[in-house]
């Protein structure tokens, strides 16, 4: 093992920029800004692939200069995509903060293991960034120093993958991203949350549910509410009945039902309507209740 080593700069950089990126995406004061953008792109399309390159070839033999960079985003975009298919399959789901934290930890214990394997080889083999030589290289390339067919290939898949990042991160901040008009309809059982539904019943016993509507149409709506019991319709209260909500409003509101009559593996249905159609539910929402004999 080489002591006295500084820890390079390369990965220094980078594991600065993952928690730059994490900064302005946790801090609600600068999550809205344009650099949040900036720095996010790189966390997706760059730093995961570079850390994991400078891990698997802490050599300066192993690739070159522009080798590693071509590289580090052909390995992002392939890390990614398995690192968001691996948490579809877990409690956490696909979601910005799950996503972000595991694409920074997976960068940082990449850039650690690098940094260890870097330790562990003579001074005159480890592999290191000057970006001042790097920036000579590139004017080189630009004045037209002979290079090699890779070389030259390299550069150019580089240049693209750049103009890509700053053409994206350009439209992704100046143009507004407006989701699909969509309404949110949901029930919540007793303890306000999506469980502990009240399904056994005694006749003439009530139960207790939380209605909650959610308008995301981006204009105000309408809606109609109906509940039904085995295709039979219940009373309801007159604020659930009609309904008003404006864009990025939500409702919940406590909902009493009373069955008044028996039956086994009866369907309790909640049917939202909206402005337009008023046949054919907007949202539909069912449970499987019991109603035993009154006792």
């Amino acid at each position: 093992m080489v002591e006295d080593q500084k820890f390079p700069s390369d990965l220094l950089l980078v594991a600065g920029l993952v928690i730059l990126t994490d900064i302005f995406v946790l801090i609600p004061v600068l999550s809205g800004s344009f650099i949040r953008t900036a720095l996010g792109l790189p966390l997706l399309l760059f730093l995961p692939g570079y850390a994991l390159i400078a891990m698997l070839f802490p050599e300066k033999n192993g690739l070159e200069g522009m080798e590693r960079l071509a590289l580090s985003v052909a390995m992002s975009v392939s890390v990614v995509p398995l690192i968001g298919l691996a948490l579809s399959y877990t409690p956490w789901g696909i979601k910005e903060m799950p996503l972000l934290t595991s694409f920074s930890l997976f960068t940082l214990l990449m850039l650690v293991v690098a940094y260890v394997r870097r330790r562990y080889l003579p001074p005159d083999r480890v592999f290191k960034v000057s970006f001042r030589a790097l920036a000579t290289t590139l004017i080189l390339g630009v004045m037209g120093e002979p290079e090699s067919k890779t070389e030259k290939s390299l550069r150019i898949i580089l240049a693209l993958s750049f103009l890509i990042f700053i053409g994206t991160a350009t439209y992704i901040a100046l143009v507004p991203q407006e989701r699909e008009p969509f309404t949110e309809f949901y029930v919540l059982g007793s303890n306000g949350m999506a469980n502990n539904y009240t399904t056994e019943y005694i006749q003439g016993e009530s139960g207790t549910y939380t209605i909650g509507i959610t308008n995301n149409e981006h204009r105000a709506m309408d809606y109609t509410m109906e509940v039904r019991l085995d295709n039979k319709s219940l009373p309801l209260p007159e604020n659930l009945q009609h309904i008003t909500l404006a864009h990025d409003t939500t409702l919940e509101e406590p909902l009493e039902i009373t069955p008044s009559f028996e039956g086994e593996n009866m369907k309790l249905e909640f049917l939202l309507f909206n402005e337009t159609e008023k046949n054919v539910p907007y949202k539909d929402l069912r449970l499987w209740i019991n109603v035993g004999e009154e006792v």
